[in-house]
């Protein structure tokens, strides 16, 4: 990461909104003020928290330019100053969005920065700031934080495209190289890190496919002691886990999944240190900045307005994750969710989450070959109607995949076996849509059937 001065921007960590309304009907202007003060706090004054609902109940509101409870959407691509001399200054980093000056929405955009602010406070960080998806928060991060000749350590069980990326493209286009480690081997991560030349530590929360749990904690002293930054994604696990608040540096989403919910937008965010977010904005030489993966407005504000029910229905993808998965269980399948006491990190996942958002709300079937896993999938979806063959995750109804020919299949067979990918293994996103019982009757059915058929792989 180059070691210069943003160019533009300071991150407002510490600002109330402009748009204050002229008139304040009953309210005199001193009570009027300490409500205000009290809506408005920033995701900075959030940040020492216990749970991310109240941390984000807490969190600035934004109010619309006419005083709408909702925030407006400010879809300009540019803005107007009134002074010559106000551009020069925003240029050189004197004045920014800290006070209410934009220069062009690829640099940053009102409504995408309060999406961000919210992101921020959700996850305990100084600063944030969207992207227009999951895969480009990721490569712009670590393109900011790793430079040609660098290094990576990383989890070797990773979304496929990020397995991709970090294996093929990086070290072709960049010159970066990634060391792929089990994150549940302490030893191997840290004889893994090279002082000096490895610049990042990277893993899932909760691992794509896998559903493994790391132990957060440790993995970031580890990275701290030798000097690199711990990168985690916490797509699989929002409001599950809080990984800032566990020691880690930076957290990077794909909103495209639980935090969107409706299968509907393409998003991803990065949350950290202000410094980081404001590196990555620097209009000489900031990942953000220069690439490009901008946000659109209109889309953030659909997705402000779906954060604030984030956490209840979280609450319901992993209240039925975790009904199923002990019922699956059984039933005699081989069933991997962290909420059953045989998950090997169910202790770990326990004592690291967040209290009353349960273990996630995705569970794993492993039905052992390809060709059962498309058997159940098939019954599943076109005879009990219980979810859809789908890839993606966080929809409200349940999505199924087998992942080894889908989600992972940038990875070849070597590395799907180190990752404890199986051919059959079938992961599915638990929805909340119809009841709980309904849902499971069609589950029953359909193993029924695969039962009659002599397919059905039980333990």
């Amino acid at each position: 990461m180059a070691d210069t001065k943003p160019q533009g921007f300071v991150f407002p960590t510490n600002t109330t909104s402009s748009k204050k309304r002229a008139e304040h009907d009953d309210m005199d202007n001193d009570d009027y003020a300490v409500a205000k003060k009290s809506m408005l706090l920033s995701s900075a004054a959030a940040a020492a928290w216990e749970d991310p609902a109240a941390a984000f109940a807490s969190a600035r509101h934004e109010f619309g330019e006419h005083g709408g409870v909702n925030m407006s959407i400010e879809a300009s691509a540019t803005f107007t100053v009134m002074e010559p001399e106000t551009l020069r200054k925003m240029f050189s980093g004197e004045l920014g969005a800290d006070r209410d000056f934009f220069i062009y929405s690829r640099h940053f955009n009102p409504t995408v920065l309060n999406l961000s602010r919210q992101m921020a406070a959700l996850e305990g960080t100084e600063a944030a700031y969207c992207t227009s998806s999951g895969m480009s928060a990721i490569s712009s991060v670590l393109l900011q934080l790793v430079s040609s000749g660098d290094h990576i350590v990383a989890s070797r069980t990773l979304y496929g495209g990020t397995h991709a990326l970090l294996t093929h493209f990086f070290p072709r286009a960049c010159n970066i190289t990634t060391t792929f480690v089990d994150i549940h081997d302490m030893d191997m991560v840290r004889n893994a890190i090279e002082v000096g030349k490895t610049k990042v530590l990277y893993f899932e929360g909760m691992s794509n496919p896998t559903l493994e749990v790391a132990n957060i904690p440790e993995l970031s002293r580890i990275g701290h002691e030798k000097g690199v930054t711990v990168v985690v994604d916490n797509t699989f696990s929002p409001m599950v886990l809080s990984p800032v608040k566990l020691g880690a540096d930076v957290v990077v989403h794909s909103i495209s999944k639980f935090i969107s919910g409706g299968a509907d937008i393409i998003a991803g965010v990065v949350c950290g240190p202000a410094s980081l977010v404001n590196s990555m904005m620097d209009l000489h030489q900031g990942s953000l900045m220069l690439l490009g993966p901008t946000m659109n407005a209109k889309v953030a504000f659909e997705l402000a307005e779906r954060i604030p029910h984030l956490g209840l229905r979280m609450k319901e993808h992993c209240n039925r994750a975790m009904v199923y998965a002990t019922r699956m269980k059984k039933m005699g399948l081989k069933v991997i969710y962290p909420g059953l006491e045989d998950h090997p990190q169910h202790e770990l996942l326990k004592s690291t989450a967040n209290k009353d958002y349960g273990f996630g709300g995705l569970l794993c079937l492993d039905m052992g070959t390809e060709e059962k896993a498309n058997r159940l999938m098939n019954l599943l979806q076109n005879c009990t109607q219980f979810g859809f063959m789908a890839v993606s995750l966080g929809y409200y109804e349940t999505l199924m995949s087998c992942s080894g020919s889908s989600t992972s299949s940038e990875m070849n067979a070597e590395e799907k076996a180190l990752a404890g990918i199986s051919p059959g293994l079938v992961r599915m996103s638990i929805g909340y849509i119809g009841t709980l019982e309904q849902r499971w009757s069609q589950f029953e059915k359909a193993i029924s059937r695969m039962q009659d058929s002599g397919l059905l792989n039980k333990k």
